[in-house]
């Protein structure tokens, strides 16, 4: 009896090694997400095939539409013109409109002219249709929004099209369809909701305090880290770092750069949530957390000043910028204060308390793990570095100096986006796109993510 029930024991921790193992193989995504490994042998696909195999419009390909893009429309900004001269557009308009698209579809498809030419030496890939602005889809098609491309060689011989529609797979596609003789047609996820898949960041330079008041970049900061954070309580607390929900210093990413009127500047992803408020008045309860872009000019943020009081400042610009480094640190807190703003550890939904709930098991497992291990001596200095900070009012004077000289960002690493690429930027960026890092992404992270696209796709009628 003894034995048997030793048996089963050893089958339960063989299960969870097993679980494990199996979560930890699905980390992701890195720079290169959405690029599947090269198999040794590419296998054509055949007429009327697409994959993945279901409808584009699922979750799990391309996602849904969200509607047409003119060129009136504030969204038409969303679009960059891809200028890549190792690909042929049709542009039977004469309008260019078949170099529109969203950045997701551009690098993709900038991956698979590189792989043509790998492929066929001499051949080039050719687009027929991108962007389109006339009419000439069906209602819901994703080329009202950027988002698709139809695709063949630019030699037109239809053998190759078989293997043309695999390598759109391996370039990254999300929903790649041989569903004409004469052409391939490949279609992307929305650009915000890759963003919410990959997780929101900061970038590495950005800055955090750490117990003791020092300053430390997030490239630095590791695990275990204590970094001055919010309580749900409204306390300032320095809070332990548990982990990071995506780390990887080579990334090429498109923050959003919020500069307050009190000299901070806060860089991150459009898709991190930040609190903000339209009006700066004293009460935190009215800053709620919200994507990133959602941020304009007049609204306001809760900053952390060099006296030790939390306060609003309104934001006098927004703008975009483009770095090399993604760094999300998750808090005991779920908050932390990055180069003196406040901010929220998650990014996967517009809802802070909703995310801090469902990270709850990795608070318990890291606080079972000090439990464990007999680390007191951390939840000791948490809650000293509590009771040391009382409960902060909001109260600022209007007269705080506006230094700027410490938000200074170095243009060498930061350049402002402009949305029709030159050439020589085109293949700057394709280089960073191209390498092959490991992923950074934790499996936790990407699981809950999966677990939405599961259960949202269920809902759909």
């Amino acid at each position: 009896m003894k034995q048997s029930w030793w048996a089963h024991l050893a089958q339960l921790g063989l299960l969870a090694v097993w679980t494990c193992i199996w979560l930890v193989q699905g980390c992701g995504p890195g720079p290169g997400y959405g690029i599947r490994p090269r198999s040794r042998k590419l296998t054509a696909m055949h007429y009327k095939q697409f994959f993945p195999n279901f409808s584009e419009n699922n979750l799990g390909a391309s996602g849904r539409a969200e509607g047409k893009i003119t060129r009136n429309s504030e969204r038409f900004n969303e679009l960059v013109c891809n200028y890549n001269p190792d690909i042929v557009f049709k542009d039977e308009e004469n309008t260019n409109a078949d170099r529109f698209m969203t950045k997701r579809c551009k690098d993709c498809l900038n991956r698979l002219a590189i792989a043509v030419m790998n492929q066929w030496p001499g051949v080039h890939l050719r687009v027929t249709e991108a962007w389109d602005e006339d009419g000439h889809h069906p209602p819901g098609s994703l080329h009202y929004e950027g988002r698709a491309v139809d695709i063949t060689t630019d030699d037109r011989e239809t053998e190759k099209y078989g293997l043309l529609a695999q390598l759109a797979v391996e370039a990254g596609f999300d929903w790649v369809h041989y569903e004409s003789k004469y052409h391939i047609h490949c279609s992307v996820k929305a650009d915000h909701s890759v963003a919410v898949e990959k997780g929101g960041c900061f970038p590495g330079w950005a800055r955090v305090t750490v117990a003791g008041g020092v300053q430390k970049s997030l490239s630095s900061l590791a695990p275990g880290d204590r970094v001055m954070a919010l309580s749900g309580t409204g306390h300032v607390v320095f809070s332990q770092v548990l982990l990071f929900l995506h780390r990887d210093q080579k990334s090429w990413s498109t923050f959003l750069s919020l500069e307050t009127e009190d000299g901070q500047r806060l860089t991150l992803t459009s898709h991190h949530l930040v609190f903000l408020s339209p009006n700066c008045r004293l009460d935190r309860n009215e800053y709620q957390a919200q994507f990133a872009s959602r941020a304009k000019t007049g609204g306001c943020v809760l900053i952390h000043t060099a006296e030790g009081q939390v306060c609003p400042s309104r934001i006098i610009s927004v703008s975009e910028v483009e770095s090399v480094g993604v760094y999300a640190p998750l808090t005991e807190a779920g908050t932390l204060f990055v180069d003196g703003v406040l901010a929220s550890s998650y990014a996967l939904v517009e809802d802070h308390r909703l995310a801090h709930w469902a990270f709850g098991p990795v608070r318990l497992l890291s606080s079972f793990k000090q439990l464990v291990l007999g680390d007191t001596a951390h939840t000791q200095q948490s809650t000293d570095s509590e009771a040391a900070n009382p409960k902060t009012s909001l109260h600022c004077s209007t007269s705080v100096t506006k230094n700027r000289a410490d938000s200074f960002i170095n243009n060498d690493i930061l350049n402002k986006r402009d949305n029709l690429s030159q050439p020589l930027r085109m293949e700057i960026k394709e280089k960073h796109s191209l390498q092959r890092t490991t992923s950074h992404v934790h499996w936790y992270a990407r699981m809950l993510y999966s677990l939405g696209c599961i259960f949202f796709d269920s809902l759909r009628p």
